[in-house]
């Protein structure tokens, strides 16, 4: 069991997971990308994370998201993922917080503890801003996943600075609703050049805070997931 490290020591040195033993990152958002970055993270050895989602699992997430399975249809996203990455890893620290994060909420939030990095994987965009323009102010190191739905070409994903994407909706109202909040920081960012199948999204008007709902298929999310993990383990 102590050797459950092995592989990666193998490949990143002591030291460099040793630097991961004593990070702790704050994820938020735990659906079909934050959910995979979450995991990667955990399985790579960080010693603390802080995870907030307040969703719990409905038949549509089970196409995607990590936690979905039948058998947890109705249960906490974020209590699920924390009984698996304590089966990762016994040691690890988890702050579990089952919670819709509302902007009010975010300051109070980021200045609880001390983050080594933040994982925006939150697809809502008035607390996804929110969020970001807390963690900038503060100096707090952060990346965020842009928009993975309606999207099926893994090639086309790309790191970039959130000001120079492109054929990305999420991309265009977050930069939208960061310049009348007055912020104008480099943010790294997760997204994809391949144009959105303009077929592949509807309207609604039966999810908060959601104009739209996008098509999605199994490996897009996971892999922008897998993209927002391997940038903190490389920045850590």
């Amino acid at each position: 069991m102590e050797n459950w490290q092995q592989r990666t020591e193998l490949l990143l040195g002591a030291e460099k997971v040793d630097r991961l033993h004593t990070a702790h990152i704050l994820v938020v958002g735990l659906g079909g990308v934050g959910a995979y970055a979450a995991e990667m993270l955990c399985r790579a050895g960080v010693g603390k994370m802080t995870i907030v989602d307040a969703d719990t699992v409905q038949p549509t997430n089970i196409n995607r998201q990590l936690p979905a399975l039948h058998s947890t249809i109705g249960q906490s996203k974020a209590e699920i993922l924390a009984e698996r990455f304590r089966d990762i890893n016994p040691k690890i620290k988890l702050n579990v917080m089952p919670v819709y994060l509302k902007d009010e909420n975010i300051p109070e939030l980021l200045d609880s503890a001390h983050f080594d990095f933040i994982v925006d994987a939150i697809d809502t965009i008035s607390p996804k801003c929110y969020l970001i323009y807390n963690a900038c102010t503060r100096g707090i190191k952060i990346i965020s996943s842009m928009g993975a739905g309606a999207k099926t070409d893994i090639t086309k994903i790309r790191f970039a600075d959130l000001w120079e994407t492109y054929h990305c909706g999420l991309s265009k109202a977050v930069r939208k609703r960061l310049q009348k909040m007055g912020m104008r920081h480099k943010l790294p960012v997760v997204f994809s050049t391949e144009q959105a199948n303009p077929h592949a999204i509807l309207l609604t008007e039966d999810e908060q805070n959601k104009k739209s709902t996008a098509g999605t298929v199994s490996y897009m999310p996971a892999v922008f997931g897998c993209y927002l993990a391997e940038y903190v383990i490389r920045k850590l």
